[in-house]
Formats: structure tokens, sequence, C-alpha cells
């Protein structure tokens, strides 16, 4: 019988290691307060060990929203440390909520300087729902860190039977267990019964092989992402930069127009601090038309203005050359 592969499995919390109420309660599950630890979750789908030799690793178990910037630096190292004391693992799998699983997924694609494969996974039901989609799910990131073919595409996202990259994944249904999408790329592959297959592969720089090296960085740069809607004024930019903000992404109209009062305020911003233009739409490019270059701003490229606000932060602690910042959003 052929030797499992060792997997570390790092529990953040989320709704993949809820408990409900009861069986059928797959919306008030939170108020129960009850998240299980990493070890609890895989005890409870005995299955996970027929796949792989599973490392439980104790985070957190907290709800996605209570988990930032603070917590990325924190897992980054907690990775690290653990690929360094542990060099016959293959791969790690996080376990994560739903509602900034891809946020966290963007940082770690961009920040790790490890190269095995790192997959995030999480659940659309808790795990004592009937039917709950965390047990499958979390044996099918199992399966994906644990494939040699997993190497080299930088972060994965594993759900609903999907693999999808770090960068282009988003989540795009609020109770629905296809909610995780790629909208203009597509997933990179499957698992199914019989293996992990991938179809395709990202091209974009992504880890370990980027320019950002976080080790002794207790903090990122401050950036804040301004939504523009009909009649948005000048207001929450002002907020941002009252605040101390380093940059700015302006999640505008497509194909990346704020509003007149907003843009006359992401113009004056730009002469002291960094702004990105994206789009709110969640798929297509905003691209560097002359118009951006001429008042000192950047385009996102294809990235939703949530990803384009990781990256920005990460460029911020490099440079502050907007022709080196304009380059990264051009290559990662």
């Amino acid at each position: 019988m052929a030797k499992l592969p060792r997997v570390a499995v790092i529990g953040t919390g989320g709704t993949i290691s809820s408990i409900g109420h009861d069986s059928l309660d797959v919306l008030n599950y939170s108020d129960t307060g009850k998240k299980m630890e990493s070890d609890a979750l895989v005890a409870r789908f005995p299955e996970c060990a027929s796949v792989a030799d599973v490392l439980p690793i104790r985070y957190s178990a907290v709800p996605s929203p209570a988990i930032g910037p603070k917590q990325w630096l924190e897992l980054l190292k907690l990775i690290h440390d653990t690929a360094a004391r542990e060099p016959d693992l293959a791969g790690f799998v996080v376990t994560h909520g739903t509602a900034t699983l891809e946020e966290t997924a963007y940082f770690l694609h961009l920040a790790l300087k490890i190269d095995l494969p790192v997959v995030l996974v999480g659940a659309q039901r808790p795990a004592s729902a009937l039917g709950t989609d965390a047990g499958m799910n979390l044996v099918g990131a199992l399966r994906v860190a644990g494939s040699a073919a997993a190497r080299g595409k930088g972060v994965l996202v594993c759900l609903n039977d999907e693999i999808q990259s770090a960068r282009d994944v988003a989540k795009t249904s609020t109770l629905r267990l296809q909610t995780f999408r790629s909208p203009d790329f597509g997933a990179l592959g499957h698992v199914d019964g019989d293996g992990v297959f991938f179809y395709r592969a990202p091209t974009r720089r992504h880890a370990p092989d980027t320019e950002f090296d976080l080790a002794g960085i207790a903090e990122l740069p401050r950036v804040d992402i301004v939504l523009s809607y009909a009649g948005a004024d000048a207001t929450m930019v002002n907020a941002a930069i009252a605040v101390g903000a380093k940059g700015i992404v302006s999640a505008g109209f497509a194909p990346g127009m704020p509003t007149v009062l907003e843009r006359a305020a992401l113009e004056a911003a730009a002469k002291d601090i960094v702004v990105v233009q994206s789009s709110r739409v969640g798929s297509g490019r905003v691209t560097p038309r002359n118009y951006l270059r001429s008042k000192g701003m950047l385009g996102a490229d294809s990235l939703t203005p949530q990803k384009a606000r990781i990256l920005l932060m990460l460029g911020l602690t490099c440079t502050q050359d907007k022709a080196e910042l304009a380059r990264m959003f051009q290559e990662y």
C-alpha cells in the first residue's frame, strides 16, 4: 500500500468548523458560538485519514470577518515555521470561513516563500448540517494538497470539487454550494472520485517567486477601498485620506470609472498617495488607459477591488514608485 502524503491542516474557523442548533440549521448556526479546532474537525470526518496522513494545527476558531491583515501575517509565519519544522510535509490545507477566504488566499499567494501546495477550503453549510459540504470539501482539499500536480501553481482554493487559483477566484453567491468561481478564466481543475485533475495553470507571478519579503514586518500599509454608486461624492475618499491611508482602491463603475465628484477627489489624492482604479462588477480588466496615466493613477487589471487592495498593500512594502507599482499590476 502506497504511503499517504503528510498534510498539515491549519484551522481558522468559519462555517466548515461550525456546529449549529440541529441538523437543519443552515442559517443561524453562528448563534451557537460553537466552532471546532482543526483536530476536532478532522476527527469529525474520519475519511480524511484515507487520503492523507493529517497533521492538525490549531490556530483559531473564528468567523472569517474576524480575519484580516494581522491574521494574514500570523498565518504566513505559522506556515513558514511549520514547513521548516516538518520537512516531510507534502502540503498544507487552511480551513477558513468563506466570507474572506479569497482575500487570505490571495495574500498567501503573493507572500509565501515555500514551494509546497497550500490549499484553502471552506464550506457553505456547517459541519453539523444535513447534507453538509464540509467533509467532502475537506477531503478534496487534502487530496489536492497532497498531489504533486498541485506544486508550482501558487495558492489554491478547493470547494465543490473545483480547484481555483487564489488570484482569480471570488465568492459569487451568499448561500449556494457553487459559490466560488473564477468569472473570467475558469477553474484550474477538478477533484473527482478517481483523482486530482488539472487542465490549466496560472501564468501571473505567484508564490514563492515574488518580490514581497514580509519577514520582520509587523503591520501592512493601510489601503482603503472606496465603492462607487450613483451620486457618490468625495466623502469616502476624504475619509480614507484623513485616517492616513497610504493608498486607495476605487471600486468604480465598469469599465473603471468613479462618479464626477469622486473623480476630482481621487485626482487630488493621487498627488500624494497611490490610487488604483478597479471595477465593482467582478469581471473584466481595468486598463492603464491614458487618463489614468496622466493623473498618476494605476489600473487594477483583472483584479477585484479587494485583491487590488492586497497587491497594493504588499507593493507598498517594497516601493512607493508608481511606475514600479504599475509593473506589479501587470505581472501579478
